[in-house]
């Protein structure tokens, strides 16, 4: 049986009546919800799926645990939003971090681990027996990490809501760029990041960390790929950029930042990063695209990248020149030792959640 359009269903007058008596200038409930909100994945708009898996992480390990450190650092930012009214209120709610993928991630991780030990050592025919298998393993691990998360993705997105990813390492959101290509017939991904990712099959594992962008561009909908603050990268990925007719556009952190010294404004910088992308676009934020000093703890962190401020000012300038942000992914936040990761991270996913809501028209500037 239908509800009549004059009568709101439970969920949302749950909605309105927790709208009506949470009091945003409050202290943070720790026991509520993500940023402690009130509201419950039923009553959002806005739902973020962690995704705590690091299986192929080559360098420093933590990047699972990166759901949990946003989540436990999200009460304490000040829900107001300047430039956007009654963010708050847009309703943003986070799954339950699934401690069965987690589990496998620890597993799995262990032995990859071990593995590129033994590619580093120049792979000893001595060991060769124990490791020929594992990279078909955490391979068909992976395939069946991505139609996980592309099914719950697309349940989400079928109830016109919009979804973020939050990982775990860089080849954490797959599946969700695999849903948004059945949802949309072409769109672009703005990748903010130190790296490219655009490695086949990195060290042998198929959706490597290093291979998520390599592996998002045999999504035909995917019609462009432009990497922002990218400043360690192999030969190989600069050379499939350049031969990619246009599809890739790296705009390498050096350059930027070369721009910027010789009295470009990074306004006029974003506007020529803006100009590369179609009308619809993915955002996929690999934390270590910021400086290190916001991010100490990420898996790999390389010297310069973006500050905090200059992100947001891309975002903000996307959203205001009309494109939509159709999606997004924050990875490789681990948790360190101290909040100081966490609670970057959390600001930075308040942003993205709001000015996706804002590009979607969910939500007033």
């Amino acid at each position: 049986m239908s509800t009549p359009l004059n009568k709101p269903t439970n969920s949302a007058a749950s909605k309105a009546e927790k709208i009506a008596s949470f009091d945003p200038n409050g202290v943070g409930d720790v026991n509520g919800g993500l940023f402690g909100l009130p509201f419950t994945v039923d009553e959002a708009e806005v739902v973020i799926i962690p995704v705590p898996w690091e299986v192929t992480v080559s360098y420093s390990a933590g990047t699972a645990q990166g759901p949990k450190a946003v989540m436990d650092a999200s009460p304490q930012l000040d829900l107001f939003e300047p430039a956007i009214k009654d963010a708050w209120k847009l309703g943003i709610a986070m799954e339950d971090i699934p401690a069965d993928w987690e589990a496998t991630s620890e597993d799995l991780r262990n032995k990859a681990e071990s593995y590129i030990n033994w590619l580093e050592e120049g792979s000893p025919e001595s060991e060769k027996e124990a490791f020929e298998k594992l990279p078909s393993e955490v391979t068909a691990k992976g395939e069946e990490l991505l139609q996980w998360l592309k099914t719950k993705a697309l349940s989400y997105l079928d109830q016109g809501k919009a979804v973020g990813v939050l990982g775990g390492d860089h080849s954490t959101p797959l599946g969700l760029m695999h849903a948004l290509a059945e949802k949309h017939e072409e769109y672009g991904i703005l990748q903010i990041d130190a790296h490219a990712d655009l490695r086949d099959a990195y060290e042998g594992f198929t959706y490597s960390h290093a291979s998520i962008m390599f592996n998002a561009l045999k999504l035909p909908q995917v019609k462009k790929l432009v990497q922002v603050g990218i400043r360690d990268i192999c030969e190989a990925e600069a050379e499939l950029a350049e031969q990619s007719n246009g599809r890739i556009t790296i705009f390498y952190d050096a350059a930027l930042k070369e721009k910027m010294y010789e009295g470009d404004s990074w306004k006029k910088q974003c506007k020529k990063i803006i100009a590369q992308l179609p009308q619809k676009v993915y955002i996929s934020f690999d934390i270590d695209g910021l400086d290190p000093k916001l991010c100490p703890a990420t898996g790999t962190p390389v010297p310069g990248g973006l500050e905090f401020e200059q992100a947001v000012y891309l975002l903000k300038a996307l959203v205001k020149a009309g494109h939509e942000i159709i999606g997004f992914d924050l990875c490789e936040v681990a948790p360190g030792d101290s909040e100081w990761n966490g609670n970057v991270g959390a600001r930075l996913l308040y942003k993205l959640c709001n000015w996706m809501a804002v590009s979607q028209q969910r939500l007033e500037v």
